[in-house]
């Protein structure tokens, strides 16, 4: 039996949904301390404007079961945007049915069609499963790059250093 999967923009309504999804994802991957979104930080960048990032939520059968957020970057080598996926999260009832793939088709479909560049996105080391679904669908790790971030105290210290 074919399971009918649905992928669909996000509106102001659907807000908490978003946030449950962020958590979910946050004690997936064993970082629920980090979450400190609110649903009014959500809509502050999500949903003005001119928003930071687009979420879309993937539906099983018309239930919710998982999210991707992603905003536009671009390549000076390529000269051209792209899409970074920020998060990607499938339910574990829902993991299997097509899901991840058609959320990751979503977002390539808009890539491509768009004339961007690329659709690239992190995942952790230790998610081999993920590794293993992304090496499937053609994803090629950038095992010589390493991430670099500035948060925190540190970030504010950095833009402290700024003289205007």
């Amino acid at each position: 039996m074919t399971q009918n999967i649905e992928i669909r923009s996000t509106t102001k309504a659907d807000i908490p949904l978003i946030l449950s999804f962020i958590k979910e994802l946050a004690l997936y991957e064993k970082l629920l301390d980090e979450v400190v979104a609110t649903k009014e930080s959500l809509e502050k960048f999500l949903f003005n404007d001119k928003p930071y990032a687009k979420v879309v939520i993937a539906y099983l059968e018309g239930k919710p079961v998982g999210f991707a957020l992603y905003f536009n970057n671009f390549s000076t080598f390529l000269g051209r945007p792209g899409i970074y996926l920020e998060d990607l999260y499938v339910r574990s009832e829902a993991r299997g049915c097509g899901i991840g793939k058609k959320l990751l088709s979503y977002l390539a479909h808009i890539a491509f069609t768009s004339g961007f560049g690329r659709l690239e996105w992190w995942v952790l080391d230790w998610n081999q499963d993920a590794l293993d679904f992304y090496k499937r669908l053609g994803a090629v790790p950038m095992d010589e790059w390493t991430v670099q971030r500035v948060s925190g105290m540190d970030l504010e210290k950095l833009a402290k250093t700024y003289i205007v």
